[in-house]
C-alpha cells in the first residue's frame, strides 16, 4: 500500500510520511505559506533523536512535507520552540528573515551538559536554515528549562519570550535583537507545565487582553504592558479532552487571526509506518469581558473546502428507545446538531461504533473514559471525525476537546440513540469529507 493510504492513516489531520512526531513547533506564516515544524524522530516510530521536521501549506489544510529544518548538533537534540518573521531585521540578518527559537537538549545527548535556548534563521523563506554562530543565546537556568515561545511586542518595540522553567513555573524575557535576552518576570500556571504560549486577543468589549497558556490547555487572561503580565482571571481550562497537548499559535498571520494547532498525544496507530498526528487548526477568540472571559476554539473556515455530500434534518424527535442514523457513508465527517429542551435526558451518540454520551442531568459528556463539562440548557455541537480522532466543539467553541480513538464494529457510522427519554435534535447536518492526501 502506498504512503498516505494506510488503514489507520488520518485523512484530514497532519501526519508525517513516516516515523514519530510530537509537539508542533515554529508555526509561522510568510508570503502565502503556512509553515508547520514539528518534533520528529526520522529513524523510528518511537520518541527519540529529536529533530525539527517541516511541512508547508497554502491553505492550512493540504500539507507537503519537506526536508528537515534542524538536526542535532554539539549542543544537543532539537526540542520545541517557535518562529517569527523579523520584518525589520533586528537580529542582523536582514529584513524579513525568518527566525526560529528552540531548545538544544544537551542533557539528552551529553550527560554533563544542560538544556539551553538557541537561534536559527532563514533568508530564503524557510527553505534552508542556518544556526546562529554564537549559540546558545540563553544559558541554562534550572531543571529542563525549554520550549521558547517568542512574539514581537510592538508597543514596547521588543521581542518577548515565554520560557518554561520547571514544575508549574515559567518566565518572561525581553530582547531588542533576538539574541541578547534579559529575564524580567517569573510566572506560575498551577496545574500545568511545558510549552508556554503568550498572545493578545480582543475580548467581547473590544479590549486587548493577553492569554498565558500551558501545554495541557490551562490558561489565564490578563494584561501586559511590555514590562509585566498581570493575570486577571483564575486558571481556566480550554482543552477538556484526553489527547490535546503542547498547542501553539501561529505568528505573523494575515488579518490578525490567532490560529492554533495541537499535538494529539498518545494516539494508537497499530503497525503503521508513522506514529502520532496533529489536530486540525482552530481559530481562537475571547468571549466575555473583565474576569468573566473564556477562550473559544473553532475549526478554521478553510476546513469547509473538504466538504462533499451533505445530509440535513431540520428536526428529529427521539422517543425512549429510539435510534436514528443519518443516511451518510464513509469514515470522515463534519457533524453539526443542536439538542433542545435538555434537562435530565441521556443521549447516546455512536461514532463509528464508539459511544459518546451526553448526560445532561450530570452536566458531562463522556467519551473514551473522560468526562467533559456540559453546559445547561440548549446546546450546539460540532464534531470532526477522522479515522483515528474525534474533535468536539460545544456552543461555538466555548468547550472543546480532542480525542484519539480506534473505531469499534458498526453498521452505520453515526447513530443517535435515546435510552430512556424524549429528545429533540435540531438543525442536524452531516458533511462527508474528502481526505487531504494525494491518491
Amino acid at each position: 500500500m502506498s504512503v498516505y493510504e494506510e488503514v489507520h492513516r488520518p485523512r484530514f489531520h497532519f501526519t508525517a510520511r513516516e516515523n514519530w512526531i510530537n509537539d508542533p513547533n515554529g508555526l509561522v506564516y510568510f508570503e502565502g505559506v503556512w509553515h508547520l515544524f514539528f518534533q520528529h524522530n526520522p529513524d523510528a516510530t518511537v520518541w527519540g533523536n529529536m529533530t525539527w521536521g517541516h511541512a508547508v501549506s497554502k491553505d492550512l489544510i493540504h500539507w507537503r512535507q519537506t526536508e528537515h529544518a534542524l538536526l542535532p548538533d554539539e549542543h544537543g537534540t532539537m526540542f520545541s520552540g517557535s518562529a517569527v518573521v523579523d520584518w525589520n531585521g533586528s537580529a542582523g540578518y536582514g529584513e524579513q528573515t525568518l527566525l526560529v527559537f528552540y531548545t538544544a537538549a544537551g542533557g539528552h545527548v551529553y550527560p554533563k551538559r544542560r538544556d539551553t535556548q538557541c537561534l536559527a534563521y532563514s533568508i530564503d523563506g524557510g527553505d534552508t536554515w542556518l544556526k546562529h554562530a554564537s549559540n546558545p543565546t540563553i544559558d541554562w537556568y534550572e531543571a529542563n528549562n525549554r520550549d521558547p515561545k517568542v512574539i514581537w511586542h510592538e508597543p514596547s518595540h521588543q521581542w518577548i519570550m515565554a520560557l518554561y522553567l520547571a514544575e508549574d513555573r515559567y518566565c518572561l524575557l525581553k530582547s531588542s535583537d533576538a539574541k541578547n535576552w534579559s529575564r524580567f518576570q517569573d510566572l506560575t500556571l498551577p496545574g500545568d507545565s511545558e510549552c508556554p504560549d503568550f498572545f493578545p486577543l480582543q475580548d467581547s468589549a473590544g479590549v486587548e487582553r493577553w492569554v498565558f497558556w500551558g501545554a495541557s490547555g490551562l490558561y489565564t487572561v490578563g494584561s501586559f504592558d511590555g514590562e509585566c503580565y498581570r493575570s486577571e482571571t483564575e486558571v481556566l481550562t480550554c482543552e477538556t479532552g484526553t489527547n490535546g497537548y503542547a498547542a501553539q499559535t501561529y505568528s505573523d498571520t494575515p488579518c490578525g487571526r490567532r490560529i492554533q494547532i495541537s499535538w494529539m498525544a498518545r494516539g494508537q496507530y497499530p503497525e503503521m509506518p508513522f506514529n502520532q498526528q496533529m489536530s486540525v487548526p482552530v481559530t481562537l477568540g475571547l468571549k466575555g469581558a473583565g474576569d468573566d472571559v473564556v477562550l473559544t476554539r473553532w475549526p478554521i473556515a478553510e476546513l469547509e473546502i473538504l466538504r462533499q455530500r451533505r445530509v440535513e434534518h431540520s428536526k428529529e424527535t427521539l422517543e425512549p428507545g429510539d435510534r436514528f442514523a443519518p443516511n451518510c457513508d464513509g469514515s470522515l465527517f463534519d457533524l453539526n446538531f443542536e439538542v433542545v429542551d435538555c434537562k435530565d435526558q441521556l443521549l447516546n451518540l455512536l461514532i463509528r461504533g464508539k459511544s459518546m454520551v451526553f448526560a445532561f442531568e450530570e452536566g458531562v459528556i463522556r467519551f473514551n473514559e473522560k468526562a467533559v463539562p456540559l453546559p445547561s440548557g440548549n446546546i450546539s455541537v460540532r464534531i470532526l471525525i477522522d479515522r483515528t480522532s474525534v474533535e468536539l466543539f460545544v456552543n461555538e467553541g466555548q468547550i472543546s476537546a480532542n480525542f484519539c480513538f480506534l473505531p469499534g464494529a458498526y453498521e452505520q457510522p453515526i447513530v443517535f440513540h435515546s435510552p430512556a427519554h424524549r429528545i429533540q435534535i435540531k438543525d442536524l447536518e452531516v458533511h462527508e469529507l474528502r481526505g487531504i492526501w494525494p491518491n
